[in-house]
């Protein structure tokens, strides 16, 4: 049996880890606040822009198909965290993203990954995996300049022949305690009744309408469809891929929040155990000492 010492010692360290993750799960809980509003605020911009791009785009998805001496590649952005103490998240967002590069090799597609956060490039680099570009120890993850990085990164990589399609993989925020891996193609153009997101490889039902599916609509394009179907490409994959950190950011922090909570719970049981057994160390203590005084008394009358 550990002696008393040691058992305080313990438990005044579970005290202080504990102090730490009721902390941290505080801090979490502020910026899931403040990430929650920035992705509410932002879905309806999103989903119209998404609309509209998807409309507009439609008729001109042989102009926008892959180069005819493109190589057999796939751009997989991964949007991951550059801290852990989240859970599951980062564990996740690696299952879908191994999951989906093994079906771009069924394809005949190589696939190359675009990290984004250090825990998927740490285990990427581990795996052998081919990365085509990098940002971690990022200030803030949704941020319109890091948006329109990676969306250059994945548009020049596209239009100059080097992959094939390009997507994204990252984690959607449905609640604090509910995050879901999405992957989302964004190029090349999908057909207005294509799917462009899946979710922990679903499928859509039968006769369902397809998320991110739009009707065609015959647009008045001023001045030419020549010079904005460029524009409209690019503020599309922006505006999807800052949807895209925006989910991200809500999910990690939601994530964090709900670990750092269970943590801070599984802190008290164990200091409520420790405690029971720092009293039974000490009642043992008293009894063999009571036992010591009374064999010593018996000694000495004898």
């Amino acid at each position: 049996m550990p002696t008393l010492k040691a058992i305080r010692r313990r438990i005044a360290s579970v005290k202080s880890t504990q102090q730490i993750t009721r902390a941290m799960k505080l801090v979490a809980a502020a910026r899931l606040r403040r990430a929650q509003e920035a992705l509410f605020n932002a879905r309806p911009y999103s989903e119209s822009l998404a609309r509209v791009a998807d409309s507009v785009l439609a008729a001109e998805r042989e102009s926008l198909a892959p180069a005819e001496d493109a190589k057999n590649a796939a751009l997989l952005v991964v949007v991951s965290s550059d801290r852990g103490l989240c859970g599951s998240y980062n564990v996740n967002l690696l299952k879908l993203a191994e999951e989906t590069a093994r079906r771009a090799e069924r394809d005949g597609l190589e696939p190359r990954f675009f990290v984004i956060g250090r825990k998927a490039l740490d285990n990427l680099q581990h795996a052998g995996a081919k990365i085509a570009g990098e940002r971690i120890n990022n200030p803030r993850l949704a941020s319109v300049a890091l948006a329109r990085d990676i969306a250059a990164h994945m548009l020049s990589a596209y239009r100059l022949g080097e992959v094939r399609e390009a997507s994204l993989i990252y984690m959607q925020f449905r609640s604090a305690l509910s995050q879901r891996p999405t992957y989302e193609r964004l190029l090349p153009v999908a057909a207005p009744e294509e799917p462009r997101a899946e979710q922990d490889g679903a499928h859509e039902a039968a006769g369902a309408e397809p998320e991110g599916a739009a009707q065609a609509v015959d647009y008045l394009i001023e001045p030419s469809r020549e010079r904005l179907v460029p524009v409209v490409l690019r503020a599309s994959v922006e505006a999807a891929v800052f949807h895209a950190l925006l989910e991200a950011e809500a999910s990690e922090q939601g994530a964090r929040m709900a670990a750092m909570d269970s943590a801070t719970n599984n802190a008290s049981e164990m200091i409520e155990r420790l405690t029971l057994e720092m009293n039974r160390a000490r009642q043992a203590q008293i009894t063999k000492e009571l036992m010591d005084i009374v064999g010593g008394a018996e000694a000495l009358r004898g």
